[in-house]
C-alpha cells in the first residue's frame, strides 16, 4: 500500500447557509489523501498502474463548483466520485477548508474532514 496527498487545492466557489456566501462566493482550500496498491505502479512506471492525482484534483475542482449548504456534503460527493472512478483507491481522506468564514469572529479557517473505504 501506500499513500498519495494533493495539498492545497486553491478554488474559489459558493458553499454555505447564508445568502450571502451563495452570493458572494469565498475562497476555499481542499486537502485530499488516497491509499492505494501503488506496488505495481512502483516496478513499472506507468501512469495507468497508478492513481492519477490529475484525476483526483478534477474531481475536487468539479465538485467544488457545485454549491452545497454544508461542507460536509462537498467533503461526502469527492469521496464517493473517488471510490466510484478509481478502483485502485481503497481508502480516501478529504478535508475542505473555508478562509476566512463568516463567523463573526478573526478565523482563518474551518475544515470539515471525512473519510471513506472501499466496501
Amino acid at each position: 500500500m501506500g499513500k498519495i496527498r494533493v495539498s492545497n487545492i486553491r478554488v474559489y466557489a459558493y458553499h454555505g447557509c447564508l445568502i450571502e456566501e451563495k452570493k458572494i462566493g469565498s475562497d476555499y482550500r481542499v486537502d485530499v489523501e488516497v491509499e492505494a496498491d501503488l506496488s505495481k505502479s512502483a516496478q513499472t512506471d506507468q501512469l495507468g498502474d497508478t492513481v492519477d492525482y490529475v484525476l483526483l484534483n478534477h474531481i475536487v475542482k468539479e465538485e467544488m463548483s457545485m454549491s452545497s449548504h454544508l461542507l460536509e456534503t462537498v467533503c461526502e460527493r469527492i469521496l464517493q466520485r473517488f471510490i466510484d472512478q478509481e478502483p485502485l483507491i481503497q481508502h480516501a481522506t478529504v478535508m475542505v477548508s473555508k478562509l476566512n468564514p463568516p463567523i463573526g469572529g478573526d478565523v482563518e479557517m474551518v475544515t470539515v474532514e471525512r473519510s471513506k473505504s472501499r466496501e
